[in-house]
């Protein structure tokens, strides 16, 4: 028989919408591929993760009609993700719909509930405890959702129950090496049971999150043997037979990106998504001439082409002759609208009207933020008028510090860069360059060191160690947790951990007030870590 992966990118809360897309995908499985059962994603038919939507009195009611209409529409048997309540009680379900039946014919309860990092599915949901097996064809196959497959007990649930086959539908979120480990967790239950495992995994941009695909199988002795596609829909086919020593699964292995491709094809497919989902017509941005805006620019016009995106350098006395040439020369290579915008007489005009609350005041960084606040007013500002998103260009080495201006370059709606490190910045940039064959984004603002250029020959590293240190500190205190004590027993000096833990824990209240970014690490700033603003913490713990 074959089946077919579905991997799709659904939006999430358009019920009626996502029944369309899942008709559809099916329908073209079943014409062009010659589908006998076609499967898609976890939670398909809200989009994941529909949080507090799943709370809504009337969505258990569009759900059961949604299923009406694809079980009504379908000519081939579909597995689905979907929410359901049964007896009162809330489940994330993967259920078996054929053709002209009006409700399910077998769901399965998703028994191990993630609730840790992005995920809070214990609110939302109850664990299920049985498994659910079907037969198609001749052959048995059991349900399972995500996290089950992290898990050996639900796998080997189903081998005892008497399954042949195991269908995983999935929502798993994408952040570097991740495909890597569900490789191997989804290997390990096929060695567990010798139970072959077809891997269907959501696509697209939802928020913070970004889920890339990359769906596959594995044969019963753990083997990969189908790989789809990553960050883009396919239709995936694979075919099953009875070999004579069990299930003989086929299909094309298509190779996996590596580390660079991946973040980067990531964020473009955020921006996409996010773009698009919310109804904006195109993109803008301060392009400063500075590497972390250049990198913002590459990734917007890869993911809206250059008709939708706007680069404003908007240059003040500190601005220096270098940033405003390499500004204009990505603009002219990447063919985007481009305008420049003076922020002098803005400045001057603000700082007269508060020339009397200034009175026998030194000069100092509130300056420097007036001069970023000027640019926010006129970013925001384009923003209304044109009706384009402001993507912020800060990466996450500045934002852990609080290297950033409230109100200033931080405004903006989606914040490309928040989980990349300024040294993984540097690594995209290049990136891009190397796969273009040219300097899409101009050398000189790769190789020269950064700077806000907020006062006369000002560079980062002024005010922040070496971002090499700075990172590595951050990947250690941010991401695993480490304590100071535990990060200085690592190899840092004691006076730059401590500096650098102060500055992350003194500025949780900016990054509260930041846009949403894309998460691409193990642990982004957002719904992956929520510290509080007002704490009594001791930073060496």
């Amino acid at each position: 028989m074959r089946v077919v992966i579905a991997q799709r990118n659904m939006l999430v809360g358009d019920i009626e919408g996502n029944a369309e897309r899942i008709l559809a995908a099916a329908d073209e499985a079943r014409r062009l591929l010659g589908a006998d059962l076609v499967v898609f994603p976890e939670l398909a038919l809200t989009g994941y993760p529909p949080e507090d939507l799943l709370l809504r009195p009337s969505l258990n009611t569009r759900i059961e009609e949604a299923i009406r209409d694809i079980a009504a529409g379908t000519e081939v048997p579909l597995v689905i993700g979907y929410p359901g309540v049964r007896n009162g009680v809330r489940y994330n379900v993967a259920g078996l719909i054929r053709p002209g039946e009006a409700t399910a014919a077998c769901e399965y309860f998703k028994q191990c509930l993630p609730n840790y990092r992005v995920f809070d599915e214990k609110r939302y949901f109850q664990a299920g405890h049985q498994s659910q097996l079907f037969e198609l064809d001749g052959l048995r196959f059991a349900l399972s959702v995500c996290e089950d497959i992290w898990h050996p007990g639900p796998t080997i649930a189903a081998r005892d129950a008497g399954a042949e086959l195991v269908i995983n539908l999935n929502a798993s979120p994408f952040r570097r090496d991740k495909h890597e480990e569900r490789l191997e967790q989804v290997r390990a239950r096929a060695r567990d049971t010798g139970l072959p495992v077809i891997y269907c995994n959501l696509v697209g941009g939802q928020d913070e999150l970004i889920f890339d695909g990359g769906s596959f199988a594995v044969d019963g002795a753990g083997q990969c043997v189908v790989q789809g596609g990553f960050f883009e829909e396919a239709l995936i086919p694979l075919d099953i037979h009875r070999g004579a020593d069990g299930l003989i699964i086929d299909g094309e292995q298509l190779p996996t990106p590596d580390e660079e491709e991946s973040v980067y094809r990531a964020l473009v497919l955020a921006v996409r998504d996010y773009v698009g989902k919310n109804g904006f017509r195109g993109a803008l941005l301060g392009l400063s001439g500075g590497i972390d805006s250049a990198l913002t620019l590459a990734i917007a016009v890869d993911a809206l082409g250059p008709e939708r995106v706007e680069a404003v350098m908007m240059p003040f006395h500190y601005t220096s002759d270098m940033s405003r040439e390499d500004a204009a020369a990505q603009a002219r290579t990447m063919n985007v609208n481009y305008r420049v915008l003076p922020i002098e007489g803005m400045y001057d005009n603000a700082m007269t009207v508060l020339a009397d609350s200034f009175a026998g005041l030194n000069a100092d960084t509130t300056e420097e933020n007036l001069q970023a606040r000027c640019r926010g007013v006129l970013l925001m500002a384009l923003s209304n008028k044109l009706g384009h998103v402001v993507l912020p260009t800060g990466n996450k080495s500045e934002m852990a510090v609080g290297y950033a201006t409230l109100y200033g370059d931080m405004v903006g709606g989606f914040s490309v860069l928040k989980d990349v490190s300024k040294t993984w910045v540097y690594r995209l940039a290049t990136y891009r360059n190397r796969k273009a064959g040219q300097d899409i984004i101009p050398q000189r603002v790769i190789d020269r060191p950064p700077s806000a250029e907020l006062a006369p020959d000002q560079v980062d590293q002024d005010s922040l160690p070496d971002y090499s240190v700075l990172d590595a500190i951050l990947a250690l205190y941010v991401e695993q947790d480490y304590s100071a004590e535990a990060v200085i027993r690592a190899g840092f000096e004691r006076e730059d951990v401590y500096r650098v833990v102060r500055m992350v824990d003194r500025n949780e209240y900016k990054r509260r007030q930041s846009a949403v970014g894309p998460r691409v690490t193990r642990r982004a700033f957002g719904k992956d870590r929520r510290y509080p603003i007002t704490n009594g913490w001791r930073p060496g713990d």
